[in-house]
């Protein structure tokens, strides 16, 4: 074990996962207070249009993923403000017409060998430009977070007050909901489309159930997140387990422990 973790690949793996998982236990708070969980699913599956588009066009599938998976995270905002439709039926639309056609295209491009990379992500081929780009979305996030936390918390609790004392709401929607999407398509690239959505709610849905103030839950869907992310890239290596599988593995069985020992969730 100790001689793998000299290895260049899996130092870089680390990295990524530890970012990822502050990435989905910081944002995920937000989510999943706003009753916003469906977000990481259907921005995920809706990015794979993204990838589809680049493989059939010839170029770097997260190009093209990256860009897409920010404009659906605005649109989501959009149309949260117009209140035509709910969020959850416009991630639900977003959802499967993104998996359709990426589905689509992947098969025109013939490049179908490539699919589970992109499902199921491959967080052991990380590379310099990989981590790099997760590195710049993470300290982006941070600083965002860091700048609006009580105007976000406020907005995220009380909405009508939050209009009603002057801040700029939309504004700041459109900041989350960008980059949440960023952060979201950037950890495709390690757990993959089917499995991301975990990172972004398990680990916040876990803290919920232990904390008692919006702070404190916060730090601890952070923990929770790094600390989930690494145990499961370290025991994939005697396991010969699938790192994402093993990580939602472990998340999952996190909050079942976390949901028996204070029994079913309450409303708060």
């Amino acid at each position: 074990m100790l001689e793998i973790l000299q290895l260049p690949f899996m130092q870089r793996a680390l990295a990524a996962a530890a970012m990822a998982g502050l990435l989905g236990g910081l944002l995920g708070v937000f989510l999943v207070q706003r009753r916003l969980s469906f977000l990481a699913a259907g921005v995920s599956h809706s990015a794979f249009s993204g990838i589809g588009l680049g493989l059939f066009l010839g170029v770097a599938p997260f190009l093209v993923a990256v860009p897409v998976a920010v404009a659906l995270g605005l649109g989501i905002a959009y149309m949260r403000r117009r209140g035509t439709l709910g969020e959850d039926t416009v991630v639900g639309i977003l959802f499967a017409t993104g998996m359709a056609v990426g589905v689509i295209l992947l098969s025109l491009s013939g490049a179908n060998a490539s699919l589970s990379a992109y499902l199921f992500g491959s967080i052991l081929a990380v590379g310099e430009p990989d981590l790099l780009f997760l590195g710049a979305v993470t300290a982006t996030v941070l600083a965002f977070i860091g700048l609006t936390w009580g105007r976000l918390t406020l907005i995220t609790f009380d909405r009508e007050l939050a209009l009603a004392s002057g801040l700029p709401v939309r504004a700041l929607d459109y900041g989350f909901f960008g980059l949440s999407a960023l952060a979201i398509v950037a950890a495709v690239k390690l757990i993959g489309i089917v499995l991301v959505s975990s990172f972004f709610v398990v680990p916040a849905a876990s803290a919920r159930l232990l904390g008692t103030t919006f702070g404190g839950v916060t730090l601890l869907s952070i923990l929770l997140g790094i600390v989930t992310a690494l145990a499961g890239l370290l025991l994939s290596y005697p396991l010969e387990a699938p790192v994402g599988a093993l990580i939602v593995l472990l998340q999952g069985i996190l909050f079942a422990l976390v949901l028996g020992l204070r029994g079913r969730p309450s409303n708060r």
